[in-house]
């Protein structure tokens, strides 16, 4: 009977709403009550939507995070003077730029920066509830609190850019613009203007990590989908108790590279690969115009890179 499954099928279980736990009745009041079941949400996980945890944090967090986006949607509209259909046309070009620099760290006029910064603050507050509502949510069911730390990694390269390092840098200005193509450009600026960040060490762990992280993500659910039909979805099994579908999937990895990661050691590996891609991203925009004013140079000074001459041969001259 488990022969059915392949990588284009998926059981649906439809029945009674599960509701989660809550032995005291006490979080009912903060939660939707009802749910419903999705065909299409099914393919993607479980097929039952709800019911959906609000708190304090929750609404507070949403909330502020629809104020960001109406403002920033707002001063995009007021440069092109309210005309919804050339807004729609520029929207990838358009953006909500930081004070400029001569305001330094003060807050500057409504219409020159000052509705980037509002905007800013609410983003920042509405970011920082939700962690904490990761957090409570994490406490309240007796789980682990790996989750938030992710997030909380997530959050570190979200404040030193936005943060952090405008603080240090002295100026507002430093801060990213929001919108499509003004935020790539923004990036390349900085690697323009500070020596190209490709010779920043931490920028090139943070590329190792995110690289690692989606190898070792697909190595481990092409695993587990490889293993289904032998009980390897059910891995907390697996852990304690290793059956025919931990073994071969260990004799798989064993054979192919060599060694192989346990059950649980696989997630610790995804895990740290995936958080060490924010923290090491942070370090290395932390430093940059703080601490090293030219990659390229500091490279080359620690050994890092390598200074390469360029010649020109004889016969591209002018005159030849």
């Amino acid at each position: 009977m488990a022969e059915y499954q392949n990588i284009f099928t998926q059981v649906q279980v439809k029945g009674p709403p599960e509701m989660g736990m809550d032995e005291t009745g006490e979080l009912s009041s903060e939660r939707t009550k009802t749910t419903r079941n999705n065909t299409w949400l099914g393919y993607l996980g479980n097929a039952q939507l709800g019911p959906i945890h609000l708190g304090m944090f929750g609404v507070v967090s949403i909330y502020l995070f629809f104020v960001w986006f109406f403002l920033v949607g707002f001063g995009m509209l007021q440069q092109v003077n309210f005309d919804f259909a050339l807004f729609i046309r520029t929207l990838f070009w358009l953006s909500l730029n930081p004070p400029p620099e001569e305001y330094g760290l003060s807050f500057p006029p409504i219409n020159d920066g000052g509705l980037y910064m509002i905007a800013s603050f609410c983003l920042l507050f509405s970011v920082l509830s939700w962690w904490i509502r990761s957090y409570l949510r994490a406490h309240e069911l007796g789980m682990g609190k790996h989750i938030c730390w992710a997030f909380a990694a997530a959050i570190w390269l979200f404040l030193v850019i936005g943060l952090f390092r405008p603080i240090a840098m002295g100026s507002w200005s430093e801060m990213v613009p929001y919108g499509i193509f003004p935020h790539l450009i923004w990036t390349n600026n900085l690697s323009v203007a500070w020596g190209n960040l490709f010779y920043n060490p931490f920028h090139a762990l943070c590329i190792v990590f995110l690289y690692g992280s989606a190898l070792l993500f697909a190595m481990h659910g092409a695993t587990i989908l490889a293993t289904s039909r032998l009980g390897g979805d059910r891995e907390l099994e697996q852990i304690y108790d290793r059956g025919t579908a931990s073994e071969r999937a260990a004799l798989f990895w064993r054979w192919t590279m060599g060694f192989n990661a346990s059950m649980e050691g696989i997630h610790r590996w995804a895990w740290w690969f995936a958080v060490l891609v924010p923290i090491t991203g942070g370090i290395g925009i932390l430093l940059t115009g703080t601490v090293v004013d030219d990659w390229r140079y500091w490279a080359i000074e620690h050994g890092f890179a390598t200074e390469i001459e360029y010649s020109v041969p004889e016969s591209t001259l002018l005159g030849d």
